[in-house]
């Protein structure tokens, strides 16, 4: 039994643990550890505390994944509420769906009670609000009828804050895997923009036949290489943890990237755990035996544009 998160996440070790000493899921340990990560109000790329969007507006993502049966849960721009991991697993238990997404996505966690939150606070607001005046160029009254948000949005972009998110994955006493990942995603994002982390096969992805990967970092390059999944389906051919998470964070050179980064956890269904980047990370790994959690030091994998190590 393990659990691995990013850094970001030491916050919900200790719950995801507690789960799993409980005789708990590998699902119920990712959820467990990362609805304390959305109450952090000091992460500003997950939930409460989340930079807002072009105009002011705190929208999230999260989706969950049973690597059993390869059952999955979604949400995408969700307003309001405290814990969308949760509602994605509830989306994964009671609809016939994998991913709903704004009005739809928060009238389902109206309808099965989700607690409510005002996202948004005094912090992320001023810090909104000083990105507006400064390089946007624009008063924050003005924006919702500025008619070019898609020029504000170039304007306002802030390399720094692409990427953030919170990523888990677990491994319970049966050996079955889990994963899943919550966003506030970009800050400043235009509205309605959906990153990777609700998106299973980019984001995140659990097979128990091959392995669990999660992403975090600038979500429009996994959605477009599809990196989680090619990670599973790299260990399912027989390819070892590293050679997996190498050859997929090489694949994510892509024309019109800029200089957007991923950084990469996995882990086979042996209990193999290992993490990725593109420069000098770690992650952090507990199991039910230990008193806190480890931190590991990530592979750097180095890619220039075309493509090749260096």
């Amino acid at each position: 039994m393990i659990v691995i998160t990013g850094t970001n996440g030491r916050v919900g070790m200790l719950a995801a643990r507690d789960a799993l000493r409980s005789g708990g899921s590998a699902l119920d340990a990712v959820e467990a550890g990362i609805r304390e990560v959305e109450l952090n109000a000091a992460d500003t790329s997950v939930g409460l505390g989340g930079y807002p969007n072009i105009l002011g507006e705190v929208q999230l993502d999260a989706g969950i994944m049973d690597g059993t049966n390869r059952a999955v849960g979604a949400v995408a721009a969700v307003r309001g509420y405290a814990h969308p991991i949760s509602v994605a697993r509830q989306v994964m238990l009671r609809l016939p769906h994998v991913l709903l997404v704004g009005e739809g996505a928060e009238r389902f966690a109206a309808e099965i009670g989700a607690e409510r939150l005002e996202l948004l606070t005094l912090e992320s607001r001023q810090a909104w609000l000083d990105r507006m005046e400064q390089y946007a160029g624009v008063r924050p009254e003005d924006l919702a009828e500025h008619p070019d948000l898609t020029g504000l949005v170039w304007r306002a972009m802030n390399e720094q804050r692409r990427g953030g998110t919170v990523d888990f994955i677990a491994q319970d006493a049966n050996g079955n895997l889990a994963a899943g990942v919550s966003t506030s995603g970009y800050a400043w994002k235009y509205p309605g923009r959906v990153g990777d982390s609700p998106i299973c096969g980019a984001g995140y992805y659990c097979d128990n036949r091959g392995g669990a990967a999660a992403c975090t970092g600038v979500g429009e390059m996994a959605i477009r290489a599809a990196t989680a999944r090619t990670v599973s389906l790299l260990l399912e051919l027989g390819h070892s943890v590293a050679e997996a998470g190498t050859r997929a964070m090489k694949d994510l050179v892509l024309p019109g990237a800029g200089r957007g980064s991923i950084e990469l956890l996995v882990l086979s269904p042996k209990g193999e755990a290992a993490g990725f980047a593109t420069g000098p990370a770690q992650y952090l790994a507990i199991t039910p035996e230990m008193d806190e959690p480890e931190l590991r030091e990530r592979t750097v994998v180095h890619v220039q544009p075309n493509g090749r190590e260096y």
